[in-house]
């Protein structure tokens, strides 16, 4: 942990001070936690009240609350991704010193460059492309022909298959598996007895990852089955999340935990998934859509906007049914209220 002052901070990170300067700040802080020596943030009104009685040393905030508490201050037009920032520059990640551990097994093919980190018991495959200041941690397992970009991270027991493209900048946190089989099978009638049984289908694309992409713990990403599945740049996908085969996710979508995407799905750029929503297979969604938690996607998205859907479960014949009078609510509420107006008013 390292501390600044508040001229420092506002001297590496921008923003308006307002206060004393020379506040030390040691410690980024919740409003309702904070103490001397910590800073908090707030980024919205509804904060207000813990704003007037924050106990810490300053606060970073929007102009518009500004005048609220008389503590220093670090004024800027978005608190949240300052305080963010803050947090990683008084939070630095520890140093590891450069070096692949005795207990690694790499192969002959591959060349380390000396400023990676490998930790003791990493498997690294065959022609394996690693770029500089890469960290591969304990027990990884990183398959033939892979290539990784500059400063990416894989945590310990992240497991790398074949063939991957992963860019510069990226994290993978623990329990992270890119590249297993598609769920791919096709379905063949025995002719002897009349019944039937699964033929896997072989899973020959890649997943092709690009720079800055977070993924969280226990993620999986599938290979394509024909196509690559394709992760583009600035992606961060939170923990539990499963990306199908051949799906296609835009460049700095966020994800929230035990998403599922099926196979061959488009999420487009700058979209917003809440937890344990899902979408289904084969479907097309278009930039800058956001999707409430717990929703069900079940056709393309055309338009840009905020898709909610919450229903209680039925069985499917009585679902599709309540699915289709649902959608014919506001022509139904437009006739009842044509119905209403003519019984109110019969001469018209």
């Amino acid at each position: 942990m390292t501390s600044f002052t508040l001229t420092e901070i506002v001297s590496q990170l921008g923003g308006e001070l307002r206060g004393d300067g020379d506040t030390t700040i040691e410690r980024v802080a919740s409003l309702a936690n904070a103490k001397a020596g910590q800073i908090a943030f707030c980024a919205h009104s509804k904060y207000f009240v813990l704003l007037e009685s924050c106990q810490a040393s300053a606060v970073i905030v929007n102009a518009q609350s500004a005048d609220i508490c008389k503590i220093p201050q670090i004024i800027t037009d978005n608190p949240y991704a300052y305080f963010a920032k803050l947090s990683a520059l008084v939070n630095p990640t520890p140093a590891l010193v450069p070096g692949v551990s005795s207990h690694a097994t790499v192969d002959l093919t591959v060349n380390i460059p000396a400023s990676c980190v490998v930790m003791a018991g990493a498997i690294i495959g065959k022609n394996v492309l690693i770029g500089n200041y890469v960290v591969i941690g304990a027990n990884c397992v990183v398959g033939d022909n892979v290539s990784i970009g500059d400063n990416s991270v894989l945590d310990a027991h992240v497991t790398v298959y074949a063939n991957v493209q992963i860019g510069a900048r990226c994290h993978f946190s623990s329990g992270v598996v890119i590249g297993a089989d598609g769920f791919g099978y096709a379905e063949e009638k025995n002719s002897h007895n009349n019944s039937s049984y699964w033929v896997k289908i072989p899973q020959v694309g890649r997943v092709v990852i690009g720079d800055d992409v977070d993924i969280g713990a226990n993620t999986t990403i599938d290979c394509g089955a024909l196509d690559d599945t394709v992760i583009e740049s600035g992606v961060k996908l939170d923990n539990l999340v499963q990306i199908g085969h051949n799906c296609h996710i835009g460049a700095h979508t966020v994800i929230a935990g035990c998403v599922g995407i099926a196979g061959s799905a488009i999420v487009g750029k700058h979209c917003k998934i809440g937890g344990a929503a899902m979408i289904l297979g084969h479907l097309t969604i278009v930039d800058g859509v956001t999707i409430s938690p717990g929703t069900m996607i079940t056709r393309s998205i055309k338009q840009a906007d905020t898709y909610t859907a919450l229903m209680p479960f039925q069985r499917h014949d009585d679902w599709l049914k309540t699915a289709a009078q649902v959608r014919k609510l506001n022509e139904l509420t437009d006739r009842i209220k044509l119905l209403e107006r003519a019984l109110n008013n019969p001469k018209d």
